[in-house]
């Protein structure tokens, strides 16, 4: 369980390009008529709750970690990193030649829009095709991790 207090100060007025930070007076009636000021311009904020990190992510990361732990799966885990760098920096240059043909570019920009459309409209509107998705990419890694 997370905690978090917070102490925040009465604003800081910049005048003159330089911050200015000292004692205002204080009146118990705010601009708005009729309200009063109860805030004294100290406020205390807390904030409780679970921590919201993906159970996915931690069963790569704790996949990951059990791969590297055997001296024989390094050298194939080295080679995989190596490998999706080495197709980050194709793509790049990939795009960036397509990039330059005159009408390549806008068909591919519509073909884009189409395609994240329809993949938006399978697996994101819905909570069941979202639960599909959640368990086609489980089954990716678990293939890709040998598990």
């Amino acid at each position: 369980m997370a905690s978090i207090t917070a102490n925040l100060p009465p604003a800081l007025l910049v005048h003159g390009g330089k911050p200015f930070s000292g004692n205002f007076k204080r009146s118990p009636i705010s601009l708005v008529t009729g309200r009063q000021n109860h805030a004294a311009g100290l406020f205390t904020v807390k904030a409780t709750g679970e921590g919201s990190e993906s159970s996915t992510s931690l069963t790569v990361f704790k996949s990951v970690q059990n791969v590297w732990d055997k001296p024989e799966d390094r050298v194939g885990l080295i080679g995989l990193g190596f490998t999706a760098v080495v197709g980050l920096w194709a793509s790049a240059n990939l795009i960036t030649a397509v990039d330059k043909l005159p009408v390549l570019p806008g068909v591919l920009e519509l073909i884009g829009i189409l395609f994240s459309s329809w993949f938006t409209y399978r697996y994101l509107l819905f909570k069941p095709d979202r639960q599909e998705l959640f368990q086609i990419l489980n089954k990716s890694v678990s293939d890709i991790l040998g598990e």
